[in-house]
């Protein structure tokens, strides 16, 4: 799902939530068209105390996955780290085979192959 439209459903979505739960709250009488006192001053708070409490919400998470985002990276670099030193090492063991496979090749004598001598 494209992300904007994701943000875009999300906000909806805790909108019309947030419009239910004040309503339900604040609402008494449907009898005027118009909201009396009482139940605006009551649904300023309740909007107010919601939008607080979803920025507190917010505050935190972004603490918090900023930890965990930290501490992914910290373990992917770890991990990177260990993987370069086990390839460094096969390296390191491949090269000195290389060179054993070459010392003996050196030393060895070839085999005669019929030559006249």
């Amino acid at each position: 799902m494209d992300p904007n439209l994701r943000n875009l459903k999300d906000f909806l979505t805790l909108y019309n939530k947030v419009t239910e739960l004040c309503f339900s709250r604040c609402v008494d009488t449907l009898g005027e068209r118009e909201l009396g006192k009482e139940e605006e001053t009551c649904v300023d708070r309740c909007v107010t105390k919601f939008a607080r409490f979803n920025q507190n919400m917010m505050k935190v998470y972004v603490d918090v996955q900023t930890t965990i985002n930290n501490k992914r990276m910290e373990e992917l670099e770890e991990n990177a780290k260990k993987l370069e030193q086990q390839q460094q090492e096969e390296r390191q063991k491949e090269l000195q085979k290389q060179q054993e496979l070459a010392a003996t090749s050196v030393l060895t004598p070839a085999p005669s192959v019929g030559l006249p001598m």
